[in-house]
């Protein structure tokens, strides 16, 4: 028996990294999960890994007409939402004196807009007792240099989470959120220019975790399953740290 027998989840950002090993856990745990991201071939990748536990719908929640299409394919199976996780997003570096319009824009309207309209449009879907999983960052309570708009995106994420979590208690809906530490994703290697210096960045970043290396996606998905199951079920407005120490100690 899973974790999620019988449940309808939601996993945006879910193309690549956390997001597609998250989903991969969820219907590993028995839940149907509509997995969304803005690449469609790697979305039609995931759901032939996965069958029928998995529909695919091409979504870029920054766009709110995507947004529509997504929530109007899970409302046509029925059943609502029991575990939505608002994954999307994304950053780069840029130093202070270096931050455009653009840069701003695109931050913040995938991380925060995008991710604000993926939850308001979800809640005639949202089951009484349904969890919501939003993903942080431990950018958003540290000063890395040049990462400042992420970071400033990400501690806005976890400030909605504690607001949304006192609005919707009345329906018994969990909002919570999970803040990974680096993590060996495609993201990650993103933001390097060249391979080299990708596998620079993760080197260094695996020197600051406490633990020593970088986590794998699979061990982030592991604590979002935490946070959708009924083993958090009193658990809600934290952030949950899955950095191996980076930030705790």
């Amino acid at each position: 028996m899973g974790q999620l027998d019988g449940k309808t989840a939601v996993v945006t950002g879910a193309s690549s990294g956390i997001g597609r090993a998250t989903a991969r856990r969820f219907a590993s745990e028995g839940a149907h999960v509509f997995v969304a991201g803005r690449r469609q071939e790697a979305l039609d990748t995931l759901v032939a890994e996965i069958g029928v536990n998995a529909t695919a719908v091409r979504t870029d929640v920054s766009d709110p007409v995507d947004l529509d299409r997504l929530y109007a394919t899970v409302a046509e199976r029925g059943g609502g939402i029991d575990v939505l996780f608002a994954n999307a997003g994304g950053g780069e570096f840029s130093r202070l004196e270096d931050v455009t319009e653009k840069h701003f824009d695109t931050t913040f309207g995938t991380n925060v807009r995008g991710l604000l309209f993926s939850v308001q449009k979800a809640l005639p879907l949202l089951n009484e007792g349904a969890s919501v999983i939003l993903t942080g960052s431990t950018a958003g309570s540290s000063g890395t240099e040049a990462f400042g708009v992420y970071a400033a995106s990400k501690a806005a994420v976890r400030s909605l989470a504690r607001t949304w979590a006192n609005e919707l208690k009345g329906r018994g809906i969990r909002v919570n959120t999970l803040a990974p530490g680096p993590t060996d994703t495609e993201g990650i290697t993103g933001l390097a220019p060249t391979p080299e210096q990708a596998e620079l960045l993760k080197d260094h970043l695996s020197g600051q975790v406490p633990l020593g290396r970088m986590a794998r996606p699979e061990e982030t998905a592991a604590a979002a399953l935490f946070l959708a199951s009924a083993d958090s079920s009193f658990v809600t407005g934290i952030e949950l740290f899955v950095d191996g120490g980076l930030n705790q100690v």
